[in-house]
């Protein structure tokens, strides 16, 4: 048994939806790592994550994320690619909180990690394809340090504060919807430009 009720356990499932759109590997290796060295105790559905394979993967891509999204252009491509991934393991990772013990729960606490997932990961592509149209990397370079740092912060605010991880993360979803909104139509009027000025 773990010593979590059960808004404690749903914020750090959310936790784990919403760090995966970002960074998923961090959020594997970072959880595993917190279970393994005792920092937090992890409910059974994620045990796996403390598996010494299972950290060494995960850790070896992080660094590979780490680098990857430090590039313009290979960023968005990267973006891409996971497109398909962030958003099923968010949705696996929230559940695993709750594990098959509880499965009706566990399927809602899925939902609302993959919705979680799908809409960090949408606001952070928008996002870095958008800055990407200019030249300079340092824009580039603030969004994905500071994309590094929000994983372990919400991470650890899930495990500790969660309350506080709620108000946060309320927050933080209704600017990533504003900021898909605004994003998306700029890119679409950037490809509609972009068209035109291709002679045909």
């Amino acid at each position: 048994m773990n010593a979590f009720g059960t808004a404690e356990l749903f914020a750090i499932a959310a936790a784990l939806g919403w760090a995966s759109g970002l960074r998923l590997y961090a959020v594997v290796f970072l959880t595993g790592l917190a279970g393994t060295l005792g920092w937090v105790q992890l409910p059974p559905g994620l045990h796996i994550l403390q598996n010494p394979l299972m950290l060494g993967a995960s850790g070896l891509m992080m660094c590979a994320e780490f680098f990857a999204d430090k590039i313009p252009g290979i960023d968005t491509v990267w973006d891409v690619l996971h497109t398909l991934v962030r958003i099923p393991a968010g949705a696996a990772l929230a559940a695993g909180v709750f594990g098959m013990d509880q499965a009706s729960t566990a399927a809602v606490a899925a939902v609302m990690g993959g919705l979680l997932a799908a809409t960090s990961h949408a606001a952070k592509a928008t996002t870095r394809a958008a800055v990407n149209t200019s030249p300079e990397p340092f824009s580039n370079w603030g969004l994905s340090l500071a994309g590094d740092g929000a994983v372990p912060l919400m991470l650890w605010l899930s495990w500790v504060h969660p309350w506080v991880f709620f108000g946060g993360l309320a927050l933080t979803v209704v600017g990533m919807v504003v900021l898909i909104w605004v994003l998306a139509k700029f890119l679409r009027q950037l490809l509609r430009r972009f068209a035109r000025a291709i002679p045909s």
